[in-house]
């Protein structure tokens, strides 16, 4: 299998606060590893999509203000393209702030609107506090279960709609709102969550589902990915589930 996986980095000189481009080194070593390749194309303010172009979307966490901005844009830009592109079999990685501009969209505390794509059946609302802290929850995807973990940090309160399903049930800490104990979302091959810290470092079980959607998309059909040594991966995983499981000070 020499092809390359096409992956389209979203806004990396907005949104990209949460280690967000640790997670596509993630992706290409776990490529590299088996003897493929990430071919990454970054699109920024102003600059139009190609449905069918790529493989796999990334849209990671920025700021408010260029969230803001990033809002305007993606729809004006890039919406109906990416829309197009999931409905066609791409994959998608929506983290924290772009899980919430994957939705419908985000109102502020003071009314203010940032407009979404609609790629997941969800909107967000901002609370009164930040929802901080380690967090593990228990997620299924394709069939399968596994505990995933990460740092959440936002004030969103995003409720799902009937079109989309989380990502996984909270075990340790708030997720979507504090309050249904429901975390992410997912829509065919769409995911969004607000775990980050980076995320896939700690998951090498998500990062290779996602690499699996986006070969699949490339190639017409699910590939077997041969396993890996994933010793130190899931030495950090439990590392950052202990910590999560301790109690607040």
């Amino acid at each position: 299998m020499t092809a390359a996986l096409r992956l389209c980095h979203l806004y990396p000189g907005q949104m990209n606060i949460y280690a967000d481009r640790g997670n596509i080194a993630v992706l290409a070593r776990r490529l590299e590893w088996r003897g493929m390749r990430l071919e990454v194309t970054e699109a920024g303010l102003g600059e139009r999509i190609e449905p069918g172009a790529h493989d796999l979307y990334y849209l990671g966490g920025g700021q408010d203000r260029d969230q803001h901005v990033v809002a305007e844009d993606l729809v004006a830009t890039k919406g109906e393209a990416l829309r197009e592109a999931v409905a066609g079999g791409a994959a998608a990685l929506c983290v924290c702030g772009g899980f919430q501009l994957a939705g419908h969209g985000y109102t502020g505390t003071d009314g203010s609107r940032m407009p979404g794509i609609g790629i997941l059946d969800l909107d967000t609302v901002a609370g009164p506090t930040r929802l901080i802290g380690n967090l593990v929850i228990e997620a299924e995807l394709g069939g399968e279960r596994r505990r995933v973990v990460g740092f959440e940090n936002h004030a969103g309160r995003t409720r799902l709609g009937p079109g989309c399903r989380p990502l996984g049930r909270v075990v340790h800490g708030h997720g979507n709102n504090g309050e249904d104990g429901l975390e992410g979302g997912v829509a065919g091959r769409v995911v969004g969550t607000y775990l980050h810290g980076p995320l896939l470092p700690k998951n090498p079980w998500l990062a290779d589902r996602l690499i699996a959607w986006a070969l699949a998309h490339r190639l017409g059909e699910p590939p077997e990915l041969a396993s890996l040594d994933d010793a130190l991966e899931e030495a950090a995983h439990a590392v950052a589930a202990a910590r999560a499981a301790r109690p607040a000070r």
